[in-house]
């Protein structure tokens, strides 16, 4: 998968995602990294919360933790974080020292972001990745050389001479794979006026210019995955049940259960995600100076029962991560309005208000100059004005 990035004058980086096709001695290896970056990612937490409680609230450097970490490399119990490359947990540390700082902004009140406090990276729940030095990362034909594992099978080719940012190699329940930065040059392009996004109305999505997206949770294939997992977890609970009686053995068939569930979760998060890469690239296609979106409470919608189960399905925030990170590569501006603006209400025609407006209403009816339009449509074409004032 590759993320084509352009942008308007000089040099600009793509981010490349390949698949790795390891042996069975590479295979060991790639998870004995993975393992070793998520032990001293939570060793580095556990660090910090003691020193934030016993250190009346201080901080630790990553460069304190490295060396600590160093030293116990030296010791006969530890001698496995010497199996795997030292970036690797140089990494890990860095990462974990990164989200601390993230919540300590949040605490004394220099950021306005939402960041709870980091958690433990658990060896079920967390995608099991990994670093590898950019330095010492070398490509050939159809191969790449990660440290201390050798050269590794791809798909793909990747060319040879090119600068390469943050390699990843990470798991995604079925495949490794590899995900790198590479410079690129820059494409010119013309570019149009403004365009104003609704979200979350009778559509997911609706442009200003009267474009309009659907969900892709009501074709056929994602209800039929989403009854086979509803089955497949119902078959779960069952074989757990039975077992509450007497002391609980995990099989192998409840293993090869819980991969199959895992496996169904992988295929329709990666619907999603590219529909969503489908739906950025068709709008970012159109050229626009500047894209405005419409302001969503998901912190809000959450909490109530009614909109938990469709929000969490529709991933709006990865709609919003996308179109954030491709429109700063590609120099647009991209705006989300104030929460307290009140778009909806307003006729785009009049600029008069109609407070009487129903929020489950599909249809906009202005009380003035008796304009009638799709609601969202009417939102979207308020956000061009909103940029402009």
């Amino acid at each position: 998968m590759k993320r084509s990035l352009i942008s308007r004058e000089g040099k600009n980086d793509s981010r490349k995602k390949i698949r790795l096709c390891p042996t069975n001695e590479q295979l060991m290896k790639l998870w004995q990294s993975a393992g070793t970056a998520r032990w001293v990612y939570n060793y580095t937490i556990s660090m910090q919360r003691m020193n934030y409680r016993f250190n009346n609230g201080g901080f630790l450097s990553d460069q304190v933790i490295r060396k600590h970490i160093t030293k116990m490399k030296k010791r006969p119990k530890y001698y496995w974080l010497s199996l795997v490359s030292n970036n690797i947990a140089k990494q890990a540390v860095k990462d974990a020292c990164d989200a601390y700082k993230k919540w300590f902004h949040v605490i004394d009140g220099s950021s306005n972001l939402y960041v709870e406090i980091p958690k433990y990276k658990t060896k079920k729940k967390t995608t099991p990745s990994f670093y590898n030095d950019s330095t010492r990362i070398k490509f050939k034909d159809k191969s790449v050389l990660l440290e201390k594992i050798g050269w590794v099978k791809s798909n793909v080719n990747l060319p040879v001479n090119k600068k390469v940012y943050n390699p990843r190699i990470s798991f995604d329940g079925k495949y490794w794979y590899l995900a790198v930065g590479l410079e690129v040059d820059q494409i010119t392009y013309p570019i149009s006026g403004t365009l104003g996004i609704c979200l979350d109305g009778t559509y997911p999505v609706v442009l200003s210019t009267g474009e309009k997206f659907t969900s892709i949770n009501q074709t056929d294939t994602m209800r039929k995955l989403e009854k086979k997992l509803a089955r497949l977890k119902q078959q779960h609970r069952r074989k757990i049940r039975m077992n509450e009686d007497k002391l609980f053995v995990e099989k192998k068939n409840l293993h090869k259960l819980e991969i199959r569930i895992q496996l169904i979760y992988r295929k329709i998060s990666n619907i999603r995600e590219n529909y969503w890469h489908y739906v950025t690239m068709t709008i970012l296609r159109k050229r626009p100076e500047k894209i405005v979106i419409s302001y969503l409470p998901l912190h809000e919608l959450m909490k109530k029962q009614e909109h938990q189960k469709r929000l969490s399905k529709e991933c709006y925030y990865e709609l919003k991560r996308q179109l954030h990170y491709k429109c700063e590569e590609l120099n647009i501006d991209f705006t989300e309005v104030a929460p307290t603006d009140p778009c909806s209400k307003i006729c785009y025609r009049c600029k008069s208000m109609n407070f009487n407006l129903l929020e489950s209403g599909v249809v906009y009816q202005c009380l003035e100059c008796n304009n009638t339009i799709l609601k969202d449509r009417n939102t979207s074409l308020n956000l061009i004005d909103y940029s402009i004032n």
